[in-house]
């Protein structure tokens, strides 16, 4: 992983092998970033991908294997018990131009990650909620 800060941004390229949920926090650690926006594109050929069932809360997991391209990667920032929390969803595309989406667990690069990091001030704290199911913001 390679980053350059811009004022509030950063700009971060993720190289073959690494994976984008460890590479994120890894950079949030360095950086001490409480609270922020990530956005990116690129290649992954094993990625993990989550559906929350509203009913059960309990997450489902699938494993995608092969080349894919990252349409896109969103997700925020912030913080749990101080530790850095991510919450990313991603969408992918096989060779054949399926799409396939869900909350990313974690995607390994194959060829490039290109992601954007935008620093926001202040920290927004998460906290569980037991009739949900998942852990919210808490202002």
């Amino acid at each position: 992983m390679e980053y350059k800060k811009f004022g509030n941004k950063i700009v971060v390229r993720l190289d073959r092998g690494e994976e984008i949920v460890e590479s994120i926090k890894k950079l949030c650690t360095e950086n001490d970033i409480k609270l922020g926006r990530v956005s990116g594109i690129g290649a992954a050929d094993k990625i993990t991908v989550g559906l929350f069932h509203t009913e059960t809360k309990k997450y489902m997991s699938k494993q995608l294997n092969g080349d894919h391209e990252i349409t896109n990667l969103s997700g925020n920032i912030s913080r749990m018990n101080d530790e850095v929390y991510l919450h990313l969803h991603i969408t992918i595309c096989d060779e054949d131009y399926n799409a396939f989406g869900g909350h990313l667990n974690s995607a390994y690069i194959s060829g490039t990650g290109e992601l954007i990091v935008d620093v926001l001030e202040g920290e927004v704290g998460r906290e569980f909620d037991e009739n949900i199911g998942l852990n919210l913001f808490k202002f």
